[in-house]
């Protein structure tokens, strides 16, 4: 070889892709691997026995480990070169990995591929011919190799890129491979500090060993209390599974009965309503049937009193003492007892209880000869002024109770001294001049349709006899004064 391959040659170039440390390291100065790594029938083992049963040149060419195992890691590194298309389909899933864990793990199917595809191998020598490496570049031109170059690189490249003459060439640089060295050779024996040392390490190993034992029969019962454990935790886990379940189901059921609950008091609501208001046109069918009824019945009674008013004044009736039966005393009894004149109900003219009934009838006008009450009742004791004034009170009272009319009539022409008198309910008058109460009373008795009721309170016989031929029912003055007194 030359000088100038000398220089270029020595060890691996910048330019190849840096292969990964068990190339340099662990194969170096092995001249063979490790006899359980080796694969049967892989197309790189070398034969094992001396290298006088080595291939000739122009035959199959077997390869030693670490010849093998550096081409698969030159390969590795220069594989991701590649367009994926020429990478085979097997080697294709292995380019995301890094070169060193790609040259672990598909070292085989790398092998393999780099013996059958010739394609792949072509490809992967155009990879490494680009690279700026002086050692491949003298490989491929088939120049000298330097020898300091390491003899495992030179054979792993010149398999790749197969130059002229390749197979003389592996040939020579596996041989230039230095072998292994041996081992050195056994003591001859322990000797007496040996021995003791040795008897001491036992010792220690025999409580080393005790004390894994005790370990490993905690670690056996831990893991009895770990199975025990998960045997536990699958059962709570399926008994909180179907909990879940059931509580699901038992939420779908709430919501429905909810749903349905919903839906019912919709309904409810929405008949109340209906029945509200057909109550509501029940109630204005009533009203209006009762006002209808009312108006028909206040009819009917306004036609029967104007009938009645009519024909007592068309008969031209007026208030009698007489009965029939009086009439028949006369005739047939030999001299009968008179019958004094008796109030409404069978009541004498001086009960005050015929007062009471008369002013219970519907819509009573109670007319009051002021004067001749007071004066009969207190003319001795009270001035007139506080006759007049007591009186109206007492009919203010009455007012109150009842639901009648009330006027009460004074002599006018007399003067009048102090406050007129006033109360609640009670209409109080004084006579014009030239007029007195007695016209007055008759006169507001007169005036009063037919058919209500006209109380007149007076002693006065002519205003009894008068007030009661316009239809009134006279009452003595004593009776109201006693009546004023009882309430």
């Amino acid at each position: 070889m030359s000088s100038g391959d000398e220089t270029s040659g020595a060890g691996p170039d910048a330019g190849l892709p840096e292969a990964p440390a068990s190339a340099a390291a662990g194969d170096e100065g092995a001249a063979e691997g490790d006899p359980s790594e080796r694969t049967e029938g892989d197309p790189f083992q070398q034969a094992e026995g001396d290298p006088s049963q080595r291939a000739e040149p122009g035959a199959m060419v077997f390869l030693t480990e670490p010849v093998r195992r550096r081409a698969v890691e030159i390969a590795a590194v220069a594989m991701p070169g590649l367009a994926p298309g020429r990478v085979p389909a097997r080697l294709r899933r292995f380019l995301k990995f890094s070169p060193a864990k790609r040259a672990k793990l598909a070292k085989g199917d790398l092998a393999a591929a780099l013996d059958r595809d010739e394609a792949f191998r072509e490809g992967l020598a155009e990879v490494l011919a680009s690279a700026d490496s002086p050692l491949i570049g003298v490989i491929s031109g088939g120049g000298a190799v330097s020898p300091m170059a390491d003899p495992v690189e030179v054979a792993a490249l010149t398999y790749l890129l197969r130059p002229q003459g390749w197979r003389e060439l592996i040939a020579s640089a596996v041989e230039a491979i230095p072998e292994a060295p041996e081992a050195p050779p056994a003591a001859a024996g322990p000797d007496e500090a040996g021995r003791k040392r040795l008897a001491s390490l036992e010792k220690e190993n025999a409580k080393l060993r005790g004390a894994l034992a005790d370990q490993r029969a905690a670690a056996g019962t831990l893991q009895e209390e770990l199975r025990r454990a998960r045997r536990d935790l699958k059962d709570a886990e399926e008994r909180a599974a179907k909990a879940a379940g059931d509580l699901a189901a038992e939420k779908g059921r709430l919501k429905h009965a909810d749903t349905e609950r919903r839906s019912e008091r919709r309904r409810l609501e929405s008949e109340v309503e209906s029945l509200r208001g057909q109550l509501d046109r029940a109630r204005k069918a009533d009203r209006e049937q009762e006002r209808l009824a009312s108006s028909r019945l206040w009819l009917l009674m306004e036609t029967l009193s104007g009938a009645a008013t009519g024909l007592r004044r068309e008969l031209g009736l007026e208030p009698v003492d007489d009965r029939p039966a009086d009439y028949i005393a006369e005739e047939y009894c030999d001299d009968p007892e008179e019958r004094p004149f008796e109030g409404s109900r069978g009541l004498e003219g001086t009960d005050p209880q015929r007062l009471d009934h008369l002013l219970s009838l519907p819509n009573p006008h109670l007319i009051v000869d002021g004067y001749n009450v007071t004066i009969s009742a207190w003319g001795e004791t009270l001035t007139l002024e506080q006759q007049r004034n007591r009186l109206v009170h007492g009919l203010g009272t009455v007012a109150a109770q009842t639901n009648a009319e009330i006027t009460v009539v004074f002599d006018g022409a007399d003067a009048i001294f102090g406050a007129k008198p006033s109360a609640r309910g009670v209409r109080v008058l004084f006579s014009a001049k030239g007029q007195i109460a007695d016209d007055v009373v008759v006169e507001l008795a007169r005036v009063e349709p037919e058919g209500r009721p006209v109380v007149v309170v007076s002693s006065d016989q002519e205003v009894a006899d008068r007030v009661r031929r316009e239809g009134a029912y006279p009452v003595p003055s004593p009776v109201l004064v006693r009546w004023l007194q009882r309430i």
